[in-house]
Order: C-alpha cells, then structure tokens, then sequence
C-alpha cells in the first residue's frame, strides 16, 4: 500500500531503521494484525501497533470496563466503568491514530469462531488471560499458517514467544494442559513491558526485520529486572504440530 506524504512525516523516525524503510512502512500499512484481548496486555499493544501505522486492527474483547481494571488496562478510563472494552478501547485507538482502521468485535473466541475471525490476519497476537482461549488461537493459527505471538503476565513477569506455523514448536508444545483458572496478581507496568515485546515482535515479522522469538521463551522477572531465555522443542506427540500425533 502507497504511502502518503503525511505517512512519511509521521512515521520518519522509525523509517530510519535500518532494514526498515519505506518498504517496511508500506507493509505495515497493508497488514491486518488480530489482537485477541483488550485489558491488560490488549491495551498496549494495540495502541502501539496503531501509532506504529499497522494500517488494519481486528480488536476482540466481550468484557465491560470495570474499577479493577484501571490500574493496567490504559486503554480505559474512569469515564469508561460499565462500558464494553472494545468500544473505549476502539475511541482511543482512532483518536490517536485516524489513519488506521479498526474493526470491534465484541464477541467470546470460541472453537465455533475462531478460525473464521482470525483467517484474514497477517499476525495473531495473544493478550488473553487464560489458556484454553490460547490453544484455540494457536490452533486457529496452525491451520491459517499465520504467525502468532504468545505473552502472558503473573505478578511482576511474563514470559513471550514467536510461532510460525509448521516451523517452530507452537504454544501447545510448551504448555500441555490449562492451568486452573485464577485471578492472579498482576503489577500494571508488567503488561506494558510484555505487550510492547509482543508489539515488537509483530512489527519485525510483518517487516522481515531481525531475529523472531523462536523456538525460545523470553522470561522477564521484574523483581530483580532480568530475562533469559529457554530453549523450546518442537514435540512430536504435540496435538496440533506434531509429527507423530
């Protein structure tokens, strides 16, 4: 997709890039990005990929804002309680970027949806808070063949990773069975520092700039503000990628 001279304005710093360029502005501006989840992870990274100029955002959420969420999720505000999350979410995203097209949906991703909401992304980005709606994604996008970044967040860390279909282990060669569900502490900042890995990371692959997240884990600890990193296999018995399954 063409850029306009107000696109090369208002993206020139990271243009500047190396591997980047106009090529890479361009690509951005033609791809869809599906972020599954607006709250605490969702928020960051769709407002950075729409100030970033990813030209099309699918946003999904079935939640209403409550007073909880005000201390991670930037996307709401006080004036946004009672409100459904991709309706606050959408109003900030256009009024910060009115260049990018954003589509809400306001629905629960389930095994009777999910392939048909995700098939025209270029990247799926996970900013959920429970695992058997991560399987379903990651499924979703062994079957598209569409890359998708995982991030979770606990407390004062969260962890990342790449997966490219039919390459790479996937979320299920990680992790084998949902945890139980919970409500688990979170400090605000945390999802800033995942979401923004995983926002990274989806501009990288959509511009073909660098080195993805694959087959490793990117483990952040906020508490004494290190990360490492590790090693993942793909698993042959793996339900959805693997060989002998």
């Amino acid at each position: 997709m063409v850029l306009t001279d107000y696109d090369e304005k208002r993206y020139h710093r990271q243009m500047l890039i190396s591997g980047f360029g106009l090529e890479g502005q361009e690509r951005l501006k033609s791809a869809t990005v599906f972020v599954a989840g607006a709250g605490g992870l969702g928020s960051p990274i769709a407002i950075y990929l729409a100030v970033a100029g990813v030209g099309h955002i699918i946003l999904v959420d079935m939640d209403v804002v409550d007073p909880s969420n005000l201390s991670r999720q930037i996307l709401h505000w006080d004036e946004n309680i009672g409100q459904k999350k991709v309706v606050s979410g959408v109003a900030k995203l256009r009024r910060l970027n009115p260049e990018v097209r954003i589509t809400a949906l306001d629905v629960t991703i389930d095994d009777r949806n999910v392939y048909e909401l995700t098939k025209d992304a270029d990247v799926i980005v996970d900013a959920m808070d429970n695992y058997p709606t991560r399987f379903l994604l990651n499924k979703a996008a062994h079957l598209h063949s569409i890359p998708f970044v995982h991030g979770s967040v606990w407390g004062l860390g969260g962890q990342m990773m790449t997966i490219i279909p039919g390459k790479t282990p996937c979320l299920s060669c990680l992790v084998h069975e949902a945890p139980p569900k919970e409500i688990f502490p979170v400090l605000g900042a945390t999802p800033g520092v995942i979401g923004n890995l995983q926002v990274t990371e989806t501009i990288k692959l959509i511009t073909g700039i660098g080195r993805p997240v694959t087959h490793r884990l990117l483990l952040y600890d906020g508490k004494f503000m290190t990360f490492h990193e590790v090693s993942i296999k793909k698993d042959p018995q793996c339900p959805i990628c693997g060989t002998t399954r």
